[in-house]
């Protein structure tokens, strides 16, 4: 997760390729797998470029047959194929990584619904293309290394990485999904699986505090109930007591029941709205916060949801790990999203470190279209901002 400074409405990076070590003598571990890239161009290219032309040439020649679109069809998929394969080759030696293409999906059922699909397929035909121009630039570059291998070896590092930039965007640009929404589709699916995760996370815990908590209290509640009332005629007295122990156990079973209620929904987030939400949710922090809600109107009730849990869980934070002596809520909304700042004046170093709170917090959020950034450094302070897609709050009787 990169901390940086706060970009409002800056959409959350998703696959950003880690910078390339600057080519060096002697040869680097990249720049060797570099040299390998390019010497197995030739070969992937002509299995590639020969695969392509037989089975453009098979199916024109038999396109005035019953069979010739369904060829071209079977051939269009194994070009989808070879674009898998030429990805991986990229990915593992350039160090590129490319979004895979989504899966062909047919609205209706049928034979012909499955042919014009591999018909019309974009990845495919672009994936043929890229097999038909690589063969000479292949032959070139596989015969360009080769000689360096041997009469350039000083400059062999810089020569390898100008051929191999060239690689890298041919790949970009034939090889990554067709458009924005194949790309926009591919990170909806990543983030329903979080989404998932995380709903299932949650009636875990609900379980685990219901049979720990108030299930265990009422569970001896009834057994209490069940002595004092044979001992109601035997010894009146005694029964009393158990019943006022009984009473006391209904009280704290009401109360954390009360609590895992506010922890699933808080009621006054629903009477109330996000402002007077987060005012008594500061209240339970260690520290004084101040909290600044500036909403002309409501989001959504999903979006305020989110956006309360969000703050609880940084505030927590704020209470368990800043060592702060006051924070700061802000809350706004600026171009269409809905904005959440929490700053402390604590000892700093907070990061989204893989398998944090913070990174988890980051995912839930980036699993709405949402984002979250961390600049805390070292000493402080610490300013943690949280961007949420805004979604104005039906009006009842739309």
């Amino acid at each position: 997760m990169t901390v940086r400074d706060p970009q409002p409405g800056e959409q959350p990076a998703r696959a950003a390729d880690a910078p390339l070590p600057a080519p060096r003598a002697p040869l680097s571990a990249q720049t060797w797998r570099e040299i390998a890239h390019l010497l197995s161009n030739m070969p992937v290219d002509v299995v590639g470029f020969v695969y392509v032309a037989a089975a453009l040439y098979v199916s024109a020649v038999l396109s005035f047959t019953v069979v010739g679109l369904p060829l071209l069809a079977l051939g269009l998929l194994g070009c989808r194929g070879l674009g898998r394969i030429e990805r991986r080759r990229v990915r593992a030696l350039l160090r590129v990584r490319i979004d895979e293409p989504s899966p062909l999906r047919t609205r209706e059922k049928g034979f012909f619904a499955w042919l014009w699909a591999r018909l019309k397929d974009p990845v495919a035909w672009r994936g043929s293309l890229y097999g038909l121009i690589r063969l000479p630039w292949g032959i070139l570059t596989f015969t360009v290394a080769l000689v360096s291998l041997f009469v350039a070896w000083p400059a062999l590092p810089w020569v390898a990485r100008g051929l191999t930039n060239v690689d890298r965007a041919m790949a970009r640009a034939l090889l990554s999904p067709s458009d924005e929404l194949e790309r926009r589709i591919a990170e909806l699916e990543s983030d329903r699986g979080v989404v998932v995760d995380t709903a299932a996370a949650d009636l875990r815990r609900i379980e685990r505090d219901l049979h720990d908590g108030a299930q265990a209290r009422l569970v001896s509640l009834a057994m209490e109930l069940g002595l004092a009332r044979e001992k109601l005629l035997e010894d009146p007295e005694a029964a009393a007591k158990m019943v006022g122990e009984a009473h006391g156990e209904v009280k704290l079973a009401l109360q954390e029941l009360r609590d895992l209620a506010r922890g699933i929904h808080p009621a006054i987030l629903t009477d109330r709205g996000l402002g007077p939400a987060l005012t008594t949710l500061s209240r339970r922090c260690t520290v004084p916060v101040t909290v600044t809600a500036d909403l002309s109107e409501r989001p959504a009730p999903a979006i305020e949801g989110i956006a309360y849990f969000t703050v609880s869980e940084l505030l927590q934070n704020v209470s368990k790990h800043s060592g702060a002596r006051k924070a700061a809520v802000e809350v706004w909304r600026s171009a269409g999203r809905l904005m959440l700042q929490v700053t402390d004046d604590g000892k700093g170093g907070a990061g989204a470190r893989p398998g944090s709170g913070l990174d988890g917090l980051a995912e839930r959020l980036n699993a709405v279209d949402g984002l979250l950034v961390v600049d805390s450094p070292t000493g402080g302070p610490t300013t943690v901002t949280a961007e949420l897609p805004w979604r104005a709050r039906e009006r009842a009787g739309r």
